[in-house]
């Protein structure tokens, strides 16, 4: 009766394994297939272990278990490995993306000097962020969906009631604004100091990002993150240092810092007021996002030609192909950013924006008068390494004892192999110069 009862507790736990996904049990440390299909062994001590057949039988299911797990490890290897694969496609991708951008937007101040007018062009783009989803949308999911149910089914992320005008006036609008502000000042940034110093400036949102989380999501403090911080506020200080402090650096780089802290308000409130968006929904907060910053702030690039701050004589003689060009490619490093996760690892996409610095580093020294003095190296590698370090998960440490571990426990089982075959060989040697002695 205890054998009937053991033998159908161990069955539940096979089929609840099965409704759990297999892949991820397969890499879990904790949880292995091994040890949920591995039922056949305390069934064999149960009936003994006089019973040949059951032996025999418990021995071919042992390798049939085996094979599986062969079987799901090579698969969730080959799925690793397509990853990878994506991973590097989309690092080159987000850092050509990335850095063609800032590197168009400088091109485009020689001729069409507007920061704003450009911020506000480059904003209504994020209206094709929901059209491209919905794309996707018929080509991977089975059961197609007409746009209106789609897009009532993402209006769910904003509450039960979807999206009202107090929902847009509380929860979308403030977020509109710092996405707004964050492109402002990072053009106008642009404006004041090269390209170099800019994306590297702009990486420190990372650290303030960990920061805010810290003190307003109240997430789990790490020691080495706080070293990440100090290093990027330390080679903010390097890289004002690096120009003598003059007016028009200090002014650039208060610019992309302030871009750098609005960029992480954003991602910070994002997560506290709304939490975590899905694909769908978070293609129809930035369409809704591209769409207010149409209707609402049209008004302001009129104000601003008509009162000569950003001015052009007509509209054929506007630079649209830089702009075009600019608008397209944020387009679509914003399309990375958020949606990558779907085929790669995040760690990867964050790669492809610090890669961006070393990029526009070479850029700037082939078309701009650029001096790379030793102060200014020293202060991009100290906030490219504090980028780095935030992107170290936050059991890292334990990962090193782990791995340390294991090293220690190879290097112990391969000593005793080494004594015996050294053992071995002293034996042989004794014997050999004994059979010798006695010949002679």
């Amino acid at each position: 009766m205890r054998l009937e009862l053991r033998l159908s507790e161990l069955v539940n736990m096979k089929k609840h394994s099965a409704r759990v996904a297999p892949l991820s049990a397969c890499n879990s440390p904790v949880l292995t297939l091994t040890k949920v299909r591995g039922e056949d062994r305390p069934r064999e001590n149960a009936m003994g272990n006089a019973d040949g057949q059951a032996m025999v039988g418990g021995a071919g299911v042992e390798s049939g278990a085996g094979r599986q797990r062969l079987h799901c490890c090579i698969r969730v290897t080959a799925v690793q490995v397509r990853k990878a694969i994506w991973g590097v496609a989309m690092v080159m991708c987000v850092c050509s993306s990335w850095a063609g951008s800032t590197q168009l937007a400088k091109l485009t101040f020689k001729q069409y000097d507007a920061p704003f007018t450009l911020t506000w062009f480059t904003t209504t783009w994020n209206c094709l962020f929901f059209p491209l989803y919905y794309i996707g949308h018929l080509c991977k999911s089975p059961e197609r969906q007409t746009p209106k149910q789609r897009f009532r089914e993402c209006c769910r992320f904003f509450g039960d009631d979807g999206l009202t005008a107090k929902v847009f006036f509380t929860k979308v609008a403030p977020f509109g604004l710092l996405w707004i502000m964050t492109n402002y000042l990072y053009l106008q940034a642009l404006r004041k100091i090269n390209s170099t110093d800019v994306s590297a400036l702009f990486c420190c949102n990372k650290a303030f990002v960990f920061l805010l989380s810290w003190i307003v999501l109240r997430d789990r403090f790490m020691g080495v993150r706080i070293v990440a911080a100090i290093l990027a506020i330390a080679g903010i200080v390097m890289l004002t240092y690096a120009d003598g402090f003059h007016s028009h650096s200090v002014i650039g780089i208060t610019f992309v810092v302030a871009s750098a802290s609005a960029s992480a308000l954003y991602k910070v409130l994002f997560k506290l007021v709304l939490g975590s968006a899905k694909f769908g929904e978070a293609a129809l907060f930035l369409t809704i996002v591209g769409g207010a910053n149409f209707v609402l702030l049209s008004f302001v690039p009129v104000i601003l030609y008509f009162t000569h701050v950003e001015y052009f004589t007509s509209i054929a003689d506007l630079p649209w192909a830089y702009l075009c060009g600019v608008a397209g490619l944020l387009l679509a490093f914003n399309i990375l950013v958020n949606f990558g996760i779907a085929i790669t690892y995040p760690t990867l996409i964050s790669l492809g924006i610090v890669l961006s610095v070393p990029v526009n580093a070479v850029v700037d020294l082939y078309t701009c008068d650029i001096h790379f003095n030793t102060v200014r190296l020293i202060a991009v590698f100290i906030i490219c390494l504090g980028f780095l370090m935030l992107l170290l998960p936050e059991d890292w440490d334990q990962c090193l004892i782990e791995l340390g571990t294991k090293l220690r426990k190879r290097e112990q089982t391969a000593e005793p192999a080494e004594t015996g075959t050294s053992s071995g060989l002293n034996w042989t040697r004794r014997a050999r110069t004994s059979m010798s002695t006695f010949s002679h």
